[in-house]
């Protein structure tokens, strides 16, 4: 195992948990639209016990997401997470009134009301998705931010700090870019595409279901049109591209050169699409198909790994700085120690363990599809 092998390695793990991360923003999602799913109280509670299953799953993947970028890529973790951290801090924040929101929305004594926490669901299934896409869409258009290494070794310095924001809003005015806006909602409604068929597979009523399959086209039509635009986009813009010496250049048509060059991420893309749109369409031209969440989950997964990955193999800066081209971040300047590098190769082999067990766990979590009848009977429904 070389050192070069071993960061492609971690980009590769901390890719897909974040593929992962994605897909299970469904739960997200169906909390957006539950009061479109469930026009009655009932049918409300229907949609949060149905996600109220799987909210830990996400917030897990979210946190070890974090984690493993913290390891493997510490520098890309004090930038980002440091420098931009009233972006993450307002993700976290939402993650946290979801919590909050599950419990006490119908606990006895709540005096604020079930409808001040579940607008607390559907602020977090909105500004959640949003703020995550537009983290993601940052990979490709930059971030505003200078990296000085030489901070470390500077005995002069009061607070040796490796890598500061360029403007006092810290990650907020990433938001200013259209295009990172344009992935972002793309993420929400496909959060919200994920969520309804989630809810229509794991959720046993009729009205639930009819109503799913017109709110999915409500959701699927504009994620299509703001996932292609941006993919259009990302594919014909200039890419950051760096040499053996390490210097970082603009290169035209990078991340088209990159899915042409590394074509097995071309085909997991195209194959990935192709899911998701299948997922969706079955769906919506059968009625008594509700498994759609499998395939287009599946597809999302494929879909957001190719699409991490070319924004860092092949020579490509994924963490690009718009402040200073120099500062870009890249597989070979931010990652650990080879040692640490190894060391946690090793670890990482007990992942496969892990998600075995989060198969059993989900498996015997939805063995039962969710029913009224359920809702009455268990004294655990939130």
């Amino acid at each position: 195992m070389t050192y070069t092998f071993l960061q492609h390695y971690w980009c590769f793990i901390v890719s897909l948990l974040g593929a992962l991360l994605v897909f299970l923003l469904f739960v997200q999602g169906a909390n957006s639209v539950a009061r479109s799913l469930g026009v009655t109280e009932e049918g409300r509670r229907l949609v949060y016990n149905s996600t109220g299953r799987k909210w830990e799953f996400t917030f897990t993947t979210l946190v070890t997401f974090g984690g493993a970028f913290f390891a493997s890529y510490p520098l890309f973790y004090s930038t980002s997470f440091g420098g931009a951290y009233w972006l993450w801090m307002i993700i976290l924040f939402t993650f946290v009134l979801q919590a909050v929101s599950y419990e006490f929305q119908n606990k006895i004594g709540n005096f604020l009301g079930p409808k001040t926490f579940q607008f607390f669901l559907t602020l977090n299934g909105i500004v959640g998705p949003l703020l995550l896409g537009g983290a993601v869409a940052t990979f490709f258009e930059g971030s505003n931010f200078i990296v000085d290494k030489a901070n470390l070794v500077d005995a002069g310095a009061i607070t040796p700090v490796i890598s500061r924001w360029a403007n006092a809003s810290h990650g907020l005015d990433a938001l200013l870019n259209p295009w990172v806006l344009v992935l972002g909602f793309a993420v929400v409604f496909l959060a919200r595409v994920l969520g309804i068929l989630y809810v229509m597979n794991n959720v046993d009523d009729e009205d639930i279901r009819s109503r799913g399959s017109v709110r999915l086209i409500g959701a699927a039509v504009p994620f299509l049109v703001l996932f292609v635009a941006y993919l259009v986009h990302v594919l014909l813009k200039d890419g950051y591209a760096y040499n053996a010496e390490g210097v970082i250049y603009m290169e035209p048509y990078k991340y088209l050169n990159n899915f042409l060059e590394m074509w097995y991420l071309l085909v997991v893309l195209l194959i990935g699409v192709v899911l998701v749109l299948f997922g969706i369409g079955k769906t919506i031209f059968s009625k008594k198909y509700i498994c759609g969440i499998w395939p287009a989950g599946i597809g999302t997964v494929l879909t957001v790994l190719a699409l991490l990955l070319s924004c860092a193999w092949n020579n490509t800066a994924y963490y690009p700085s718009t402040a200073d081209l120099q500062s870009s971040l890249t597989m070979a300047n931010s990652c650990s120690s080879e040692f640490t590098l190894r060391t946690m190769f090793y670890v990482s082999l007990l992942v496969p363990f892990v998600l075995a067990y989060i198969v059993y766990a989900w498996r015997a979590i939805d063995k039962k599809k969710i029913t009224k009848d359920e809702l009455q009977g268990d004294d655990h429904a939130y």
